[in-house]
């Protein structure tokens, strides 16, 4: 299964919201639009499918409904964790899948200089302050992101996928530390999301 989205841009909140009980009036008991997800940000509305088919089909009743709206149709691609043209195939090859990870990497490294944090951590606790202030050299100098409060280092990591080789690299070769991976939770907590089944 796939992921597919809809996003509606109109001029204004008042707009929007307009527009969101309006796909959820004309929905109701249609049957090629069941399960599809209608959420609403500001001005912007998006509508998520399971399948191309179904978001063409919510394309074309956005359209209809809102004829002004600047619409749009895209496709998770879930290695650069990205919202992309539903035009643009998925990766097949290693080299396209390399690409697209490596796309991943360069936007979060963008948004952790931008927002001075990153979205994931590899949080470290050593048996001793020596044994820490040693360690977070050694990661400082391996050109990391390393903050130290007295036995523990935060560690800061592009991906899920880099803190937990991070986390495993650190258990490896210092069995006497306690590393372990954690989401940062202040990224959720500045884009909350209402989601409204059709």
């Amino acid at each position: 299964m796939e992921d597919f989205r809809v996003e509606a841009t109109l001029a204004d909140g008042e707009r929007a919201h307009a527009l969101q009980d309006d796909l959820r009036a004309a929905t109701l008991g249609t049957e090629g639009l069941a399960g599809v997800m209608v959420t609403r940000d500001g001005r912007h509305v998006f509508l998520y499918a399971d399948t191309e088919e179904q978001a063409r089909r919510a394309e074309e009743l956005v359209r209809r409904l809102a004829p002004a709206a600047e619409v749009a149709l895209t496709r998770w691609h879930p290695l650069e964790e990205a919202w992309k043209d539903a035009s643009l195939p998925l990766p097949r090859t290693p080299e396209e899948e390399a690409a697209e990870l490596a796309a991943r990497e360069a936007a979060e490294r963008e948004e952790a200089a931008e927002e001075g944090d990153y979205d994931w951590h590899v949080v470290v606790h050593l048996p001793s302050r020596a044994s820490a202030v040693e360690l977070a050299r050694a990661l400082r100098d391996a050109g990391l992101s390393v903050r130290r409060r007295w036995r523990y280092l935060v560690v800061g990591a592009l991906t899920e996928e880099r803190a937990e080789e991070l986390a495993e690299r650190i258990a490896t070769e210092h069995p006497e530390a306690d590393a372990r991976v954690e989401a940062n939770l202040s990224d959720l907590e500045r884009s909350p999301l209402q989601f409204l089944p059709f």
